[in-house]
C-alpha cells in the first residue's frame, strides 16, 4: 500500500506531511459540524449514500457495522449526496427517512456533493491524491487511524462483506 500525503508549508524552511483527513469537516445533518480530525486514531468508513437509491438497504448493514465495531473504535460516516439524483430534498427529510426506515443512529453529514466541480474538499482530495471518485451511491472508503486510505469498494460490495470486515478488523485493537 502506498502512502500519499498532501504537503503544507510550515514556516519558511520545512514541509510536513498532512494526514489524508487533516482539517476536513462536513456539515452535520443534526446541525454543527463533523470534524474528521476528531476521529484521529480510529478507523473510519466513509460512505456516500442516497435515501432513494436501490442500494439503500445497505443502510442496515452500515448500522450493523457501527453497532458491532463502533465499541472497538470504528466510525461509520454516512455522506448523503444527490449527485446521482436519488436523495431527498433536504437534510431533515433524509434524517427522518433513514431513522424511520433503517433505524440509523450513526453519524451523517448534511447533503454533500461527492463528485464534479462542487465536490466536497474531502472527495476532491480522494480523487486528486488517491484516484478515487464515487461512481454511484454507496461507494465506501476505509481510512486508517491516521487518515490514510486503506481500501475502497463500489456499490455492489455490501458493507458487511468479508472483504470489508476483514480490513476493518485488521485496523481495530
Amino acid at each position: 500500500m502506498h502512502r500519499f500525503f498532501r504537503l503544507v508549508l510550515v514556516g519558511a524552511a520545512s514541509l510536513l506531511p498532512v494526514p489524508a483527513f487533516a482539517g476536513f469537516s462536513f456539515a452535520s445533518i443534526d446541525g454543527g459540524t463533523i470534524d474528521l480530525d476528531a476521529f484521529k486514531g480510529k478507523p473510519v468508513l466513509v460512505v456516500n449514500t442516497a435515501s432513494l437509491c436501490g442500494f439503500a438497504s445497505q443502510f442496515k448493514d452500515l448500522q450493523s457495522l457501527q453497532d458491532e465495531y463502533g465499541p472497538k473504535g470504528l466510525v461509520v460516516l454516512a455522506v448523503p449526496s444527490n449527485d446521482f439524483d436519488q436523495e431527498l430534498e433536504d437534510g431533515k427529510k433524509v434524517k427522518d427517512y433513514c431513522t424511520a426506515n433503517f433505524d440509523i443512529s450513526l453519524p451523517m453529514t448534511d447533503i454533500t456533493h461527492v463528485v464534479g466541480p462542487e465536490a466536497h474538499p474531502f472527495y476532491a482530495m480522494l480523487k486528486a491524491d488517491y484516484g478515487f471518485e464515487p461512481g454511484w451511491n454507496f461507494n465506501k472508503v476505509l481510512l486508517d487511524g491516521q487518515g490514510d486510505v486503506v481500501a475502497t469498494w463500489g456499490s455492489l460490495t455490501v458493507p458487511t462483506a468479508g472483504a470489508v470486515t476483514k480490513k476493518i478488523e485488521a485496523l481495530l485493537p
